[in-house]
């Protein structure tokens, strides 16, 4: 399988989770994307879910596809949220937002009981830190921001430059939520829960991508299948 046949086979297997009268939380990305379009062909045949989407994008793809969809406000308390990851490490700790949806991505999984991470293989990797980590930030006193994440990130034992995102334009990137993001490059992220809590702490820091303590299962795809890993 090519790498979006790995995706397709990933959401696929993640499908067998969902069950009749469950409220679903629906990730951003584009292995998410496969996940909402299989979810969309069992709406079709039947299946009763609600759902609730973490981006503007994949509220989109949902409503095109007839996918019923409600909200946190309406629905606070969710069954299970399928999401897609930039790297997952062997405890399931996960970078998320590269795409950008971070902050929703996190609520809706805060919200949900179980949430489930699909992925290809190249997103299996021994440690977090490779792929540059978003971090959501206001856009007032960025430099300042933008020093204290450096100095947390190297206070937490993985040194490394945080980069302004910026979209097609070349203008920042701005998110869903209205704020910009700074992706640090930190290459190995040996304690992901003690840099999680150093970001958390710092003032114009919105959110992170470190999910630590979210992801109850992983569904991993490869070329030769599928497997599912859960947290111990």
């Amino acid at each position: 399988m090519d790498i979006d046949a790995q995706k397709r086979a990933a959401a696929a297997r993640a499908i067998e989770f969902i069950r009749p009268g469950m409220r679903v939380g629906l990730g951003t990305g584009s292995t998410a994307r496969h996940f909402v379009e299989l979810l969309s062909e069992q709406v079709r045949r039947g299946l009763t879910i609600v759902a609730v989407p973490t981006s503007e994008a994949t509220r989109g793809d949902a409503e095109r596809l007839g996918v019923p969809l409600t909200s946190l406000d309406e629905t606070p308390e969710l069954d299970i949220t399928v999401d897609g990851a930039d790297e997952i490490a062997p405890d399931l700790s996960v970078i998320k937002g590269g795409g950008g949806a971070l902050l929703r991505e996190k609520i809706v999984a805060a919200a949900s009981k179980r949430m489930i991470v699909i992925a290809d293989q190249a997103k299996w990797v021994p440690v977090l830190g490779r792929f540059p980590l978003p971090i959501e930030v206001v856009a007032f006193g960025l430099a300042a921001t933008r020093r204290h994440i450096e100095t947390a990130c190297a206070a937490a034992g993985c040194p490394g430059p945080a980069v302004l995102r910026r979209g097609k334009n070349g203008h920042a990137f701005v998110t869903d939520s209205g704020h910009w993001i700074l992706d640090a490059a930190l290459d190995r992220i040996s304690d992901p829960p003690s840099l999680a809590d150093r970001l958390a702490a710092i003032p114009g820091v919105v959110e992170h991508g470190l999910f630590v303590d979210l992801a109850q299962a992983a569904v991993v795809a490869n070329s030769e299948g599928v497997r599912v890993i859960e947290r111990a």
